[in-house]
């Protein structure tokens, strides 16, 4: 473990009010000690880290400049506010980040009231911040609200739609873009610096006013040629013209890790009775740490590590990840069908595609953080006889669901969906687990579900929706490393809506959909032991279901026990619900479905969550064991004299 660093700046200050009690000229120090306790904690936790190294010195300022938590600041995604967490009464609990009954990874109202709005997915800060800022305004309050979004997450749509509607209105809103991969961004240096203080000022603004006021007043040809020029001039010095069309009043950009430039600016805009207001901040991402500076990723999401070396202590293992699985069977795919195309939505690394792109560049989409532009794009794709494969978490797949509703599933067209990360993800938590793709996708018609219960499945699904040319499909896999089992030589192409039994028995049979099946056979170890026969059947298919296997398992056992990694509303209610049709359930079976339970669960390690979900192999036998235990006992009760 490192050695903590040296921070007596720092360890004076416990809430925001203690940062505004320093001079100007200690801030600088402040920024240095709060970079060096980020690094020092999430050396210890890992966690993401490059984003929160570029705004320390923006942290900083914000907190001196803005009277929070009265000011609300909303930090967009939330993966770069470990130092705010630093500043805002969290720092004797930073590391515990990510761990279970410790503190979140993003931002959370439930953990304090500096986070006004949890955020773990990108683009919705400048919605929630609208509607803090018409609330304040209804209810005739002067608080500040300040919204903080990255130059990625403005590529999603509702950042512009949440920009359109603030641009509309009168109400003040202070929205910080900060750059941090310099996409957008003309240079930054002493002269853009001045233009930014000098725009944001109030004698310039003033002066503007003024000018707009004589203006009113002149032919309206000549009211428009002076608003077109005024316009010019400054989209011409600054590169704002995109926010001002928008109806923001832009400033910047300015340097973001140099307080000499950003404390004026940021008091300027606090203290304005502009309308909505856009200040353009340029940083680095892992800024003022070596190692993660020189990373082609600036170390976004890292593991524990050494902080001289930078080497991260990742466990060694020959098994590979699932994601990595998905990969290689599609380049396999791939050499022979020059049909196929991947999709993803800013995350080729996360999802595997980076392998692809490498193999396929002209191939292979990364469409920026944008689900539900991906989803349409890919449709698109698909009528013209290409064979697009959108890989996106489950989490992520969310936010493009109307777009598989109508752009893809009422047309039948052949889209194919990866699904990664589904189920439960560890350190990440609630936002980011894959719990509900089997409900949301399960309700849609001709759809095609699968889920692979390892990665020899997972290659034989790759395969078979290779081949799935007349609707959508989707299979799903979890994050993480697969089951180490020996890999098909040549993938299998599975016939659709079929499951394959397992082991067989006679009173008790576990269905197993995904990754579950491992842990189902071991609860049907402990059973055959104890002299419980019991079958074990992976589905393999949740649309369409494979009902002669169902209504084998429930004609042939006494007992039907349902597994799957998803919420209410999936694979589990499928089955009642054609067991129901069939008449089954009149005839006695005694049936229970185990999904994740009806509640978010919080961050911890995954067995630990799996057993607070019920999904582990002991919890199935109980599950089993109370069911043998309440046919007992209502035997008992009906025949007293057994008693």
């Amino acid at each position: 473990m490192s050695k903590k660093p040296e921070t007596p700046l720092l360890d004076k200050i416990r809430l925001p009010e203690e940062v505004r009690n320093l001079s100007e000229d200690q801030l600088s120090q402040l920024a240095d000690e709060l970079r060096a306790e980020t690094i020092s904690a999430v050396s210890e936790t890992g966690g993401h880290l490059g984003a929160g190294l570029g705004v320390v010195e923006l942290t900083v300022a914000l907190h001196y400049v803005f009277n929070t938590p009265d000011d609300r600041l909303i930090w967009d995604v939330g993966h770069q506010a470990y130092p705010h967490k630093i500043l805002t009464g969290r720092r004797d609990r930073i590391r515990t980040l990510r761990q279970g009954g410790g503190l979140s990874g993003f931002t959370k109202r439930a953990e304090s009231p500096y986070d006004p709005f949890g955020a773990a997915h990108s683009s919705t800060s400048i919605s929630a911040g609208l509607g803090m800022a018409v609330a304040r305004d209804l209810k005739e309050t002067d608080n500040n609200v300040v919204a903080v979004i990255g130059d990625g997450a403005m590529s999603a749509g509702m950042a512009y739609e949440a920009m359109n509607n603030a641009g509309a209105m009168d109400g003040r809103l202070i929205v910080i873009l900060n750059d941090n991969d310099m996409s957008i961004a003309p240079p930054v240096g002493a002269m853009s610096a001045y233009l930014a203080r000098l725009l944001s000022g109030s004698g310039y603004r003033k002066l503007r006013k003024s000018l707009k006021g004589i203006a009113s007043k002149m032919p309206r040809s000549i009211k428009e040629a002076s608003r077109k020029m005024e316009e010019y001039t400054r989209g011409f010095w600054t590169g704002g013209t995109l926010f001002e069309e928008i109806g923001f009043y832009y400033v910047g950009p300015i340097d973001g890790h140099n307080l000499d430039h950003l404390l004026p600016v940021l008091e300027n805009v606090r203290d304005s009775s502009e309308g909505p207001i856009l200040v353009h901040v340029v940083t680095q991402k892992g800024h003022g740490y070596a190692p993660a500076e020189a990373a082609t990723d600036k170390y976004h999401g890292v593991s524990k590590f050494d902080i001289v070396t930078g080497l991260q202590s990742k466990p060694s293992t020959n098994i590979p990840s699932y994601t990595s699985v998905f990969a290689e069977s599609l380049i396999k795919e791939a050499e022979t069908d020059d049909n196929i195309v991947a999709v993803t939505a800013a995350m080729p690394d996360g999802t595997g595609l980076d392998k692809f792109a490498h193999i396929y560049p002209d191939r292979c989409f990364d469409v920026g953080i944008a689900e539900q532009h991906a989803v349409t794009f890919a449709a698109g794709m698909a009528t013209e006889g290409l064979k697009p494969f959108v890989a996106i978490y489950s989490t992520f797949l969310q936010r493009g669901y109307d777009q598989i509703v109508h752009d893809v599933a009422i047309q039948k067209l052949p889209v194919r969906f990866a699904i990664d990360r589904a189920g439960l993800v560890g350190a990440d938590g609630p936002t980011h687990a894959g719990s509900f793709d089997m409900a949301y996708l399960g309700a849609l018609p001709d759809f095609v579900l699968m889920a692979a219960a390892d990665e020899a499945e997972l290659v034989n699904m790759v395969h078979t929706s290779v081949h799935i040319n007349d609707r959508p499909s989707a299979f799903r896999y979890p994050r993480g490393s697969a089951t180490g089992i020996a890999m098909p030589e040549k993938p299998q192409l599975l016939e659709i809506g079929k499951g394959r039994i397992v082991r067989e028995g006679q009173q008790i049979a576990i269905l197993s959909y995904g990754t579950r099946l491992g842990e189902a056979c071991l609860a049907a170890d402990r059973l055959d032991k104890e002299g419980h026969s019991t079958t074990v059947a992976d589905a393999r298919f949740m649309k369409p279901l494979d009902k002669e296997l169902i209504l084998q398992l429930a004609r042939e056992h006494e007992i039907l026990i349902t597994v799957e990694e998803g919420g209410l509303g999936g694979f589990g209610a499928h089955v009642l619900h054609f067991l129901a049709e069939e008449g089954v359930l009149d005839a006695g079976l005694k049936v229970r479905t185990l999904t994740l339970p009806d509640i978010f669960i919080d961050q911890d390690s995954p067995e630990r969550m799996y057993d607070i979900a019920g999904l582990n192999g002991d919890n199935i036998y109980d599950a089993v064991k109370e069911v043998i235990g309440r046919s007992e006992k209502t035997i008992i009760d009906l025949n007293p004299k057994r008693a």
